[in-house]
């Protein structure tokens, strides 16, 4: 099974490095965007078929290592 995890700053956390991308495109003549927010993305292979258990097992390692709970949110994508 596949799986895939989005993890994004929260909203009232301050992004320079999506500023700085915002600005980036803007000098590269991408007028059309009006903000930038990074994230990271996880693509993960996992053993388990079932969706139910590896939603838990997603979960549980979005809350120990892979997202920041104070300052990120983070989104679970069974593929």
């Amino acid at each position: 099974m596949k799986a895939r995890v989005y993890v994004t700053l929260k909203g009232s956390i301050l992004d320079p490095q999506g500023k700085a991308i915002e600005g980036a495109l803007k000098s590269l003549g991408f007028d059309g965007i009006k903000s930038v927010r990074q994230g990271k993305i996880f693509d993960l292979e996992l053993r388990d078929s079932d969706r139910a258990a590896a939603e838990g097992l997603l979960r549980g390692a979005c809350e120990k290592l892979l997202a920041n709970q104070i300052v990120e949110n983070f989104q679970v994508e069974i593929l």
